[in-house]
């Protein structure tokens, strides 16, 4: 067991909270994040690394595991303590008002404020019916690395971003990629569409995966389409199903916040929750006309950090300068 004592912990090592972990040091806090991922960068590094991003002001398009590099490499400034492969667990608030977090890892966390960056929390994705015997025989939830598909057949499960990210990263390696919608409308981006129907990905909706087949190694999917009789079966090494994710915030539900549908936790527009000194920032937040999107994410843990600052010391000031004054200004010519 070890005691660690902190002027902030963040609790998600995302970007948002990679992001957070930078502000602290302008603002010269000591801090610690935490995350139950063994490395940083969230569901970032966990389920996209090789996508390309395209809504992360200042990069026309970024790779996830570039994003992570950058902003890993931005928050060194405040030299964070890191704990990963760590849930925080249970919250005690003390006598002098900071509080301490114990962790699955049997650390004890002592801080002044908490920033809660966690994402959708502990994720688990939503199971194939079909197959799932398969599971790491050719079943995947996840594409972490596209090279094992190289020269593949694939069969792509869903209809959201997820899935047409993955159909348009594994064109380049696969042999073919297949993907099997239960909707004729898709859930992706517009613009994410547009650009796999002109692929040479081929797109079958309105149809489930009813089996899959093979022997050590999954062979073939079964593939059902409403309003027709004849299943039709494709060969396939590989079956990758992007179904969404079933979100579990975990120990946090025991803190004492508001929560919204058992999963979301509710803050103001200075990212307070309604425990005092716990802020909250990124997906996992809620609030009137909250978009759940990286920027924004960036944006609300600024906000949170600063509102923080002020919290563990309130004779600092909230705004906490433009990072140009830092600098000397330019020598006359």
């Amino acid at each position: 067991m070890t005691d660690h004592r902190f002027d902030l912990l963040i609790v998600g090592a995302g970007p948002v909270g990679l992001y957070g972990a930078y502000y602290a040091g302008v603002r010269g806090l000591s801090v610690g994040v935490i995350d139950s991922l063994s490395e940083l960068g969230g569901q970032v590094s966990a389920l996209y690394p090789e996508k390309l991003i395209f809504d992360v002001a200042g990069y026309p398009r970024i790779k996830g595991r570039d994003l992570v590099k950058e902003l890993t490499e931005q928050a060194a400034s405040a030299d964070p303590v890191y704990l990963l492969g760590q849930e925080a667990q249970e919250l005690t608030e003390n006598a002098d008002g900071t509080f301490t977090v114990s962790t699955s890892g049997g650390d004890s966390l002592t801080c002044g404020a908490i920033v809660l960056s966690a994402g959708i929390g502990t994720f688990t994705p939503r199971k194939l019916p079909a197959g799932e015997d398969f599971l790491g025989r050719g079943l995947e939830y996840f594409v972490p690395d596209p090279a094992p598909y190289a020269g593949r057949n694939v069969v792509i499960v869903g209809g959201g971003d997820s899935a047409l990210d993955w159909a348009l990263m594994l064109e380049e390696y696969a042999r073919s990629v297949t993907v099997v919608h239960r909707r004729k409308i898709f859930r992706a981006h517009a613009a994410t569409v547009a650009q796999v129907e002109a692929s040479s990905v081929r797109l079958i909706t309105d149809a489930e995966v009813s089996v899959l087949e093979g022997d050590d190694h999954l062979q073939r999917a079964h593939v059902q389409t409403k309003g027709v009789d004849d299943v039709e079966v494709v060969d396939c090494e590989h079956v990758v199903a992007a179904l969404g994710f079933l979100a579990n915030i975990g120990p946090l539900r025991e803190w004492g916040l508001e929560l919204k549908d058992n999963r979301h936790i509710v803050v103001d527009s200075a990212m307070r929750t309604t425990r005092r000194g716990i802020y909250s920032a990124g997906d996992i937040t809620e609030y009137d006309g909250k978009v759940r999107l990286i920027s924004v994410g960036f944006g609300e843990i600024a906000t949170a950090v600063n509102n923080a600052a002020v919290h563990i010391d309130p004779e600092a000031q909230l705004f906490p300068g433009h990072s140009t004054d830092e600098q000397p200004a330019p020598a006359a010519v």
